[in-house]
């Protein structure tokens, strides 16, 4: 007879522990978790604000950060509220449902976030490679398709993870050692066969993420051999400075993500609370970096910033 005690998932509780080891400090975490979504906050809604007012800023690469906004807010939000409640009022307890929900939103947010990095990276190509076709290849309405592209392909990838969990009974243990619930986290409290979820995360992780950042990878490998036959050192320098904020925020967004999904699964000697800390900075750091690059690297949305700060 089996030793341990299985439950209806639809009738299941979790807990999710927040930082284990580090309960006592709690509080002390809630300081920079909530300085950095309420940054997180005001910059993303600030962009989509501006954007949104001015017919200027109606241009493809504006649409493209507005959806960067957008799945900025959705990755820290679908995690840090939650978090928030744990660090301050203890309230650990996630339904069964909430945790699945929030499972999917988290990875169909980060999936979405890749597939809109990838159209960057695809728009700083375009700009750079076919100036004079820029506004051909690339219209507003061309970009609204990318990126639903991407919004159906986020769905589809990711819907399969928390629909075959909702099937698997559960052990008796319904503690999580984290502050929100990861597809890697609620699979290993199964006491169902878990092959297809681990085989299928891992395969999402390289299939998407490792896709993505080779696509990049290649459009700037054609940016720069593009950029070193422009003869004038001027023109140069005018097409690196045009992908720079895009860079900063692929180095800041692939760094997290690859090491949330990867020391999950090859990460064992690492500390809980260590892996914990650091994997909770892929949901705090990009979405409060991202408005603040390209606020400071893209003059004329910094002039319209500039314009509405000023006037309030």
């Amino acid at each position: 007879m089996e030793t341990f005690n299985l439950t209806q998932s639809s009738l299941s509780t979790f807990i999710l522990m927040g930082i284990p080891g580090l309960e006592a400090a709690h509080v002390w975490f809630s300081i920079p978790f909530s300085t950095c979504y309420l940054i997180s906050l005001l910059g993303n809604v600030m962009v989509l604000f501006v954007v949104g007012k001015e017919q200027t800023l109606h241009k493809p690469m504006y649409l493209l950060l507005c959806m960067l906004a957008l799945t900025d807010l959705g990755i820290s939000t679908s995690v840090v509220p939650k978090t928030l409640c744990i660090f301050w009022f203890n309230f650990k307890g996630i339904t069964m449902v909430g945790c699945l929900t929030q499972m999917f939103f988290v990875h169909a947010t980060s999936t979405m976030h890749s597939a809109v990095l990838l159209t960057m990276a695809f728009d700083r190509y375009v700009a750079i490679c076919y100036p004079l076709r820029y506004t051909i290849i690339l219209s507003n309405a061309r970009i609204a398709n990318l990126g639903l592209m991407g919004l159906i392909r986020a769905v589809l990838f990711i819907m399969p993870l928390p629909l075959f969990l909702s099937r698997q009974p559960f052990c008796s243990n319904h503690v999580i050692p984290q502050t929100h619930c990861d597809n890697m986290a609620v699979v290993k409290m199964s006491c169902g066969d878990i092959t297809f979820n681990r085989l299928y995360g891992l395969v999402i992780a390289f299939l998407i993420t490792g896709l993505d950042l080779m696509l990049v990878a290649i459009s700037y490998s054609l940016i720069f051999r593009a950029v070193l036959r422009i003869s004038s050192k001027k023109a140069h320098q005018k097409a690196l400075n045009t992908c720079t904020a895009h860079i900063c925020v692929m180095l800041s967004s692939s760094t997290f993500s690859l090491f949330s999904s990867l020391s999950h699964r090859f990460g064992q000697g690492i500390p809980p609370y260590v892996h914990i800390t650091l994997a909770n900075l892929y949901f705090l750091v990009p979405p409060m970096l991202n408005p603040i690059i390209y606020g400071v690297k893209t003059k004329e949305l910094r002039d319209k910033f500039v314009k509405y700060t000023c006037r309030k």
